[in-house]
Order: C-alpha cells, then sequence, then structure tokens
C-alpha cells in the first residue's frame, strides 16, 4: 500500500517535532524526598516549586518558565528539581518531624507547604534549601523565563553567598540578551 503524499508529510512533521521535543531540555522533576536523599549524598542545593492545582499562575509558570530550556538546563545542574503540591495528602517526613495534610476551609494545606513559605500560602511560590536543607529564600509569584533565569543562576552558583542581589544584577549576562 503506497502512502499518499499528505500521509508522508504528516509523518515527516511529526518525525522532526519529535526529534526537536527530545533535544529541548525539561526539568527533572523530583519528589521531595528524592531530592533530599541525593542532596545527603552529593550536596546541591534544592529548588521546590509550591503549587496547587487550581492555581493558574502556576500553570502558566509551568508553560512558560518552567519549560524554557535555558530554565530547565540551570535547574537541572545546579538543583535538585521539586514540585510539591501544598495541597498533596500523602506524610512526608523529614528532619525527624512528619508533615500532614491539615484540613481547613475548602481545601486544606500541606504542613510542609506552610513551613517552606512561613505560613504565606501564595501560590505560585518557589523556595531554595541550602546544601544544608536550610531555608536560602521563598519568592512569591510568577516569574517569566528571563527574569527566573537571573534569580536561579544567582542562587545555583552561589553568587549569593558573596554578593548582593543588585551587584549581582549589574554583572549577570543574561542568555536572552539578542545580538
Amino acid at each position: 500500500m503506497k502512502l499518499s503524499f499528505i500521509a508522508m508529510l504528516a509523518l515527516a512533521l511529526v518525525s522532526l517535532t519529535s526529534a526537536k521535543n527530545s533535544e529541548t531540555p525539561t526539568v527533572n522533576w523530583l519528589t521531595f524526598e528524592e531530592a533530599v536523599e541525593k542532596a545527603k549524598t552529593e550536596k546541591r542545593p534544592i529548588f521546590i516549586d509550591v503549587y496547587t492545582d487550581w492555581c493558574s499562575w502556576c500553570k502558566v509558570m509551568d508553560k512558560n518558565t518552567f519549560s524554557d530550556p535555558e530554565v530547565a538546563k540551570i535547574l537541572n545542574t545546579k538543583f535538585y528539581a521539586v514540585k510539591f503540591d501544598a495541597e498533596q495528602k500523602e506524610n512526608v517526613v523529614f528532619n525527624g518531624t512528619t508533615f500532614k495534610f491539615v484540613e481547613s476551609g475548602r481545601n486544606g494545606y500541606h504542613e510542609l507547604a506552610a513551613a517552606l513559605l512561613n505560613n504565606q500560602l501564595s501560590y505560585p511560590t518557589v523556595v531554595f534549601l541550602a546544601e544544608d536543607f536550610s531555608m536560602i529564600q521563598p519568592l512569591a509569584g510568577y516569574r517569566k523565563a528571563d527574569e527566573f533565569h537571573k534569580i536561579v543562576q544567582f542562587i545555583g552558583e552561589g553568587h549569593y553567598k558573596k554578593m548582593k542581589w543588585v551587584d549581582w544584577e549589574k554583572q549577570y549576562q543574561s542568555p536572552y540578551a539578542k545580538g
């Protein structure tokens, strides 16, 4: 059976799209527990995207920021990246404490999310933990890829340990700059 020209063209386009998508880096998301275990043996900061299923800006950040190749690359190489549902029902044991889901209002919340966000349950919020699991910084709100890349490079490469943000902004070389 011969394939029509249109069918062959469609197959070629699907093949090209698949090849392009397989080359585009995506974030290697881990569970919180997996990231903590990995960080115990190979020291790296932990990046946590604290989200909810109903948060529209969380979805926009997934689509526009976390899917960006430059962002995915730095998250994968400099951090252990975690997606954490702030309303998940499963217990999480961390540093000898069991964090649980708390029934509250319409949806409830997870105690670990509340702890990571300093009880400011706002979504999306990303959290940066140091190699020793101490808090570096929670950061609330939507960020576009170029702005977010600057932040994760500042933290992921350890610049925050030796310089102020305003000084980092002056020397930052954006991979998004044209020309």
